[in-house]
């Protein structure tokens, strides 16, 4: 756990030292995001902070590799892919930062790193449907690049707020650290492996990006850094999920949910911008548009339609991400009764600041 902590400190330090710098860059050679009729900021402001954020993931991808026991998971391709294809994702979106890359320019890009990962060896070998369900190969390749271009979107379509993606996807890293360190224990397998590794230095750096994002934001993340986060949450899902046998999930509560714990808990952990990316296609596709077309309807920004001032909006966001997140993953400590009395409980708290902290405001304000 020691080796983890450090890293996590790596990653943070050197992505709040990095992001200075790359606000300098981004207003010197002119990555600025201008006012458009979907955002939410009244004012011009600089992005380009992903690389920073790529900054202190790979200081602490350095580190690791030098230390006695987190060097052990560089004896597979997984840590070392992960880099290349983060570092891909992170130029694709630094480019698009400067030039606004068209759609298919996009994609293309992130299919190819995708498929980098994928090579690396962060790719579905099984999937854990209560036992080892090996399908053919093709299969779980293709399986693998999906799953990896949908959570890299859900992360790069949810970053609508100042701090939003950052925050959401510490909570999302943190839950799946101690899920992953928790089952790896119980199970007496070693428990330094490379989707703990990438969930520990994510923490590390949105913690050392956010003084720098958080609402009034002095620097946007852009999709350098959309793109770089929902890379590393996508590797760190795959290789723990699509390589662990259900027979030896670790579970103090009920045994008749242990198996799908595997499954759940990466879906519990993204829950909040699957579902949004989910219901943009939906939206998007019904009324005409092409699923790819932004708009203005995120979840982030129907909060502020409703009435929720930009911290309000965000901290309610982060609510719902770790009742839904605690819930599930608490399934692996607790009853199933009680893990439910959790969900239900932030959940309700969740929902009742969102439809009433605004009407709450409105009647103070009469």
């Amino acid at each position: 756990m020691r080796e983890y902590f450090l890293i996590s400190v790596v990653a943070a330090v050197f992505t709040f030292v990095a992001t200075p710098l790359a606000r300098w860059a981004a207003v010197r050679f002119g990555a600025v995001t201008q006012v458009r009729a979907r955002d939410v900021h009244a004012v011009p402001i600089p992005r380009l902070g992903g690389t920073a954020l790529f900054i202190g993931f790979a200081a602490a991808t350095l580190v690791s590799s030098q230390l006695p026991y987190l060097s052990q998971i560089f004896g597979t391709r997984e840590a070392v892919g992960t880099l290349i294809a983060a570092g891909m994702m992170c130029a694709l979106g630094a480019w698009d930062d400067f030039a606004e890359l068209n759609w298919a320019i996009k994609f293309g890009g992130q299919a190819l790193a995708a498929c980098v990962l994928v090579v690396s060896g962060v790719q579905f070998l099984m999937l854990p449907l209560g036992e080892q369900t090996v399908l053919p190969t093709p299969f779980l390749v293709v399986l693998s690049v999906f799953v990896i271009l949908v959570i890299v979107n859900a992360v790069n379509w949810v970053d609508g707020l100042d701090g939003l993606a950052a925050g959401m996807v510490a909570i999302a890293s943190a839950s799946f650290f101690f899920y992953a360190y928790q089952q790896a224990s119980a199970s007496g397998d070693r428990v330094f492996s490379t989707s703990a590794f990438i969930s520990a230095a994510t923490v590390g750096a949105c913690v050392g990006f956010l003084p720098h994002n958080f609402h009034p934001a002095r620097l946007f993340m852009g999709d350098a850094g959309s793109l770089l986060l929902g890379t590393l949450m996508a590797s760190a899902t795959i290789s723990f999920a699509g390589n662990l046998d259900p027979a030896v999930v670790s579970s103090a509560g009920d045994a008749s949910v242990a198996f799908m714990l595997p499954l759940l808990v990466p879906l519990a952990i993204l829950a909040v911008p699957l579902w949004d990316f989910a219901a943009s296609i939906v939206r998007r596709i019904r009324s005409g548009q092409k699923p790819w077309e932004a708009d203005g309807r995120h979840l982030h920004h129907r909060m502020l339609q409703i009435g929720h001032t930009h911290r309000a909006a965000v901290l309610i966001l982060y609510l719902w991400s770790i009742g839904i997140a605690l819930g599930l993953v608490s399934m692996a400590y607790w009853p199933v009764e009680r893990s439910l009395t959790v969900l239900v409980g932030l959940t309700v708290l969740a929902f009742a600041l969102t439809w009433g902290l605004p009407r709450w405001r409105r009647r103070r304000a009469l």
